[in-house]
């Protein structure tokens, strides 16, 4: 597992790598599709790959409850269960459990938790996180950590900081093997001197990498953009930084001139799923009866399947019928969109020219409403957690 910084921008902190691991190379900033119950919704591995996808998320919460972990091991590892033979990581299942407040109860030791699948009970430890990756086979691994909601006070956010780095000198103890490259993350909410005290931590315990938890939780952009530029400084240089859970095209260039080198986020997909479309002037809703007649593509600047082979009509009609087709189709071109900006990222890095193609991107692009994201957020989080409980 390698780390090695090609190029930096003069004008940024934006930067290219090569981060190469036992399942290939990953060039950065990149951005991880999530799969996370071992597949991207609606595509099949060899799609991913001729989208331009190098490595992929998976959730270690969903497959230690199902299939189970010792499925996993019997068949040979995720790699070879779900068919995708590069990259692979996965995130250590704390998000998960502490998103699900309800059915977990949280001390020093770990996090006793309910399923939301059956209502059998859990109990998850930082060394037990580290077993089921370890298992699991990905090449990038995460140590367990708390993340405290956004707005919570300074005392209950501190304490759950506390016990992130805790938990992560134990998961640091228990990893062995050159095989997987672990992650710590910084946590600290919008605190900025809470950020830097978890920076500087964790930086202590010698990570292979560092990520950045607990934002894009509903805070506003400024805070989020300060807090990433805040944390990035006091990371090691030679090593990969990443920004957990960010994925609109807006928030990507943001975090890559603050000097990230990975991201991953659902929301590509999710918003897919619901007709909400990728274009270089901004996300459309693919429902809306403006594009009902329209004979062209979604995005005549894009190079996908979908955009080269239908016009906008016909994605209004598959989602008018709630045909499956649609969310393939849509999937595929968000996607396709998200990874060949990251693309075009590289190159403009590498060509010195990334600060006038941001800005000429971020002049046409206008990005959704930020109060109304907010409210959409919400929704799916409480109709995630409604169907929890319904589970239960």
């Amino acid at each position: 597992m390698t780390f090695d910084v090609i190029k930096s921008c003069r004008h940024t902190s934006a930067r290219t790598a090569m981060l190469l691991t036992p399942h290939g190379a990953v060039p950065t900033p990149a951005f991880a599709p999530v799969g996370t119950q071992a597949t991207v919704k609606t595509l099949t591995p060899e799609e991913l790959s001729s989208l331009g996808a190098t490595i992929v998320l998976s959730n270690t919460y969903h497959l230690y409850l199902r299939p189970g972990i010792e499925v996993l091991a019997r068949l040979g590892g995720l790699h070879r269960f779900m068919g995708w033979p590069r990259p692979l990581l996965t995130d250590s299942g704390g998000y998960q459990v502490f998103s699900l407040a309800h059915l977990q109860r949280v001390s020093d030791d770990g996090v006793l938790f309910r399923s939301h699948i059956d209502g059998s009970e859990h109990f998850l430890t930082p060394e037990l996180c580290i077993q089921l990756q370890q298992t699991i086979g990905a090449d990038i691994i995460m140590a367990l950590d708390e993340c405290p909601a956004y707005g919570d006070d300074r005392d209950v956010v501190e304490k759950a900081m506390k016990r992130t780095h805790l938990w992560a000198q134990r998961c640091r103890n228990s990893h062995h093997g050159e095989s997987q490259g672990l992650y710590g993350i910084v946590q600290g909410g919008v605190f900025a001197e809470l950020r830097r005290d978890s920076a500087h931590a964790l930086a202590s315990m010698g990570f292979d990498g560092y990520a950045i938890g607990g934002l894009s939780l509903g805070e506003p952009k400024e805070t989020t953009n300060a807090i990433v530029e805040e944390t990035v400084a006091l990371l090691p240089e030679d090593q990969p930084r990443y920004l957990m859970g960010v994925g609109s095209p807006e928030d990507l260039f943001e975090g890559v001139s603050r000097g990230i080198d990975l991201f991953d986020s659902a929301l590509p997909t999710r918003i897919a799923r619901n007709g909400g479309l990728f274009t270089s002037r901004g996300r459309v809703i693919i429902r809306n009866a403006c594009f009902k007649d329209r004979d062209e593509p979604i995005d005549q600047w894009c190079d996908c399947y979908t955009c080269q082979t239908f016009s906008a009509a016909y994605l209004h009609h598959l989602f008018k019928c709630e045909e499956l087709l649609a969310y393939r189709l849509a999937t595929v071109h968000n996607l396709r969109f998200v990874l060949r900006l990251m693309d075009e990222m590289r190159a403009h890095i590498e060509q010195g020219t990334f600060l006038s193609f941001k800005k000429s991107f971020l002049t046409d692009y206008e990005p959704a409403n930020e109060d109304t994201r907010r409210v959409q957020k919400e929704k799916w989080l409480k109709a995630r957690d409604r169907k929890f409980r319904q589970a239960l």
